[in-house]
């Protein structure tokens, strides 16, 4: 993961982002990135690593891997319930860094970390970091940690080459944006809904306006999730942003069909990047 490069707004000059580079290599190619969410254990740790695997196999640019947790305040009742479920199987912090290993074995897409901060603080933020590298993580996305807070991940991250992902909604100020960018490496998570996760018929057109206010504070990779769950929302957020990040949807498929569910939706997001890869999209801004 070391190398040459920039990160989105680190500023190091020192780390190659491997989920940054596969960002770039789809918006090249005149499209963006398809990063799909699972939790990890649900509904077994088998089958979230199978499925993982499957929806990499399915057109999933980047994985982003959910860590249980007790307390999942930014999420809705589908992951909500996943988690717990995998809470109740007996999920450990350990089986994270396994699914990560089985899953990074079979594919080549980056795998990133969903998690609170609570527990790398209890496992140890070097630990943590060591143990995510040694297993082939590409860095973590933490929803409830944000820049000011976070000068121990910040170390770990440099010192690992791991990729930070810190999120921005529509309520943040500028300044807190512009802390976003300059943290971040990967992308900038642009949450595009005020709240809890979850599917959404629309999603929100404050999406576009954060994403404009990202670019100003000088973002070159945002990606935006929180209510995308179909082709057309892939490709309405293509049209504009770096990547499309799909969760509720996914996970709700897995619950309801199993494996082969979830590979199917899968294949049928991909579809809304192909779209634009072969057709264009007059609003994506390249470059």
């Amino acid at each position: 993961m070391s190398g040459t490069g920039t990160g989105t707004g680190s500023g190091t000059g020192a780390i190659t982002s491997a989920v940054e580079k596969t960002i770039a290599l789809r918006r090249e190619a005149g499209s963006g990135a398809l990063i799909g969410y699972l939790p990890v254990g649900f509904p077994t740790l088998r089958e979230s690593i199978d499925a993982a695997v499957a929806i990499v196999n399915n057109g999933v640019d980047i994985l982003e891997l959910g860590l249980p947790y007790s307390d999942p305040v930014m999420d809705g009742p589908v992951i909500q319930a996943a988690t717990q479920q995998a809470l109740a199987g007996g999920f450990r912090l350990r089986h994270g860094f396994e699914a990560v290993k089985a899953i990074t074995a079979q594919v080549d897409a980056p795998v990133l970390v969903m998690t609170y901060w609570n527990p790398v603080l209890q496992y140890g933020v070097d630990r943590f970091a060591d143990d995510l590298l040694a297993a082939g993580g590409a860095g973590l996305i933490t929803p409830d940690l944000i820049p000011d807070e976070a000068a121990e991940w910040m170390a770990a991250s440099e010192r690992t080459g791991l990729d930070r992902v810190f999120l921005a909604a529509p309520s943040s100020s500028d300044a807190r944006l512009a802390q976003a960018v300059a943290a971040s490496r990967g992308f900038v998570y642009a949450v595009s809904t005020m709240g809890i996760t979850g599917a959404r018929a629309d999603v929100d057109a404050a999406a576009r306006i954060l994403v404009d206010r990202l670019h100003a504070a000088g973002s070159t990779s945002i990606c935006v999730g929180v209510g995308i769950s179909t082709p057309e929302q892939v490709r309405e957020i293509l049209g504009y942003a770096d990547g499309a990040i799909v969760g509720s949807a996914l996970v709700k498929a897995l619950s309801d069909g199993g494996v082969d569910a979830v590979a199917a939706l899968a294949k049928r997001l991909a579809a809304g990047t192909q779209d634009i890869r072969n057709t264009g999209h007059p609003a994506r801004q390249l470059g």
